[in-house]
């Protein structure tokens, strides 16, 4: 149990102080590279609907807004990475040394996670270095939507049938209820969660909200999958936990960069495959409350929008969290009203989950 603890606390504080460290290399270079967004957001929603509101280019229009890095979450996925790297070579280095037991890669817990941490950055930092260098185009706001839904499918229809054909995974878990089985149906439903994760993405809007938000929730399922007995996936939780805390130092008011979609993407990417393979993916909704609300409240405007006309929006302006800002609350208060309910709802989908 010791060990299992060392585990899973030695690599939150690794990938806290990489990511401190190589902070001041990476804001270096995305300062010199101008690496913020050089045309203004012309809509008010994420889905690119034609009305564009007061409200709207009040908040995403700033000077702060348009003169503040974008990719700045390679410092969370890199130094997970590099994190990974290095406890695995020393793991071999040292084989006889307690050491060995701090490697948290394994193909059965840990490896799908890697994969779609780093293929969600990598396709998320070409997303943002389309949006920051091409000033006319397809390409000029990053990927095409119609692309990026394309991408999102494949990369959600290679996960589901991974967890489908390798991992012999074909029920749910329903708290309280026992086990589910859905046969072939676990890939599209699987498809549907993956879909809901990535559209959440936006919740990337104030300054500490995201990192605040999505530490809280890779803390909690941290620790379902410690009382789990799966220490690799804790370890994996806890690490990004660390590399997020690290990248919300500089990312509290005002921002020295913000996530951008290389932050964002592995994260929703990665989150759907957690709630999986600990089998709590229906325990999702109620720890990722906000990252719901915030999906629905896009979802809703887009609808209100196409159905009754720019006079039948439900709210100011989409996403939830800068309807907030339109109404008066400052973005201090959204940011730390969000990190309390992030916590509450957190704690109480892990007590749920262990109970249940």
């Amino acid at each position: 149990m010791n060990i299992d603890i060392l585990k899973v606390v030695f690599p939150a504080i690794l990938t806290f102080f990489l990511a401190i460290s190589i902070t001041p290399f990476i804001t270096h270079y995305l300062y010199k590279y101008k690496m913020w967004k050089k045309r203004p957001r012309t809509d008010d929603t994420v889905e690119g609907l034609e009305e564009i509101s007061p409200e709207f280019k009040r908040i995403q229009n700033s000077t702060e807004e348009m003169r503040t890095p974008r990719p700045g979450g390679i410092i969370v996925w890199l130094s997970v990475f590099l994190c990974l790297i290095i406890l695995y070579f020393v793991s071999r280095i040292f084989p006889n040394n307690v050491v060995v037991d701090l490697d948290f890669f394994s193909r059965n817990q840990t490896l799908l996670l890697i994969f779609t941490l780093l293929s969600g950055s990598l396709i998320g930092l070409m997303d943002d270095l389309l949006a920051i260098n091409v000033q006319k185009g397809i390409f000029v706001n990053g990927f095409p939507r119609v692309w990026m839904i394309g991408i999102v499918f494949l990369v959600g229809l290679s996960a589901g049938l991974w967890f489908f054909l390798k991992l012999d995974v074909s029920f749910i878990h329903i708290p309280f209820g026992g086990d589910l089985e859905l046969g072939w149906l676990i890939v599209p439903f699987f498809l549907l969660v993956f879909f809901g994760t990535f559209s959440s993405g936006v919740i990337d809007g104030i300054d500490g909200l995201a990192a605040g938000v999505m530490s809280t929730i890779f803390a909690a399922f941290g620790v379902i999958a410690f009382f789990q007995n799966q220490i690799d996936i804790a370890a994996f939780c806890v690490a990004l936990t660390g590399a997020l805390l690290a990248f919300l130092w500089f990312n509290i008011p005002p921002a020295r960069f913000y996530l951008g979609e290389t932050g964002m993407l592995g994260l929703v990417f990665t989150l759907p495959i957690i709630a999986f393979l600990t089998n709590q993916i229906l325990m999702l909704p109620l720890i990722a409350t906000l990252l719901v609300l915030t999906s629905l409240s896009s979802f809703i405007q887009i609808v209100s929008k196409k159905i009754w006309g720019p006079k039948g929006k439900v709210f100011r302006v989409a996403p939830l969290h800068h309807h907030f800002e339109a109404i008066g609350w400052s973005k201090e208060k959204v940011t730390m009203r969000y990190w309390v309910i992030s916590v509450v709802s957190a704690i109480i989908g892990v007590i749920v989950a262990l109970i249940s």
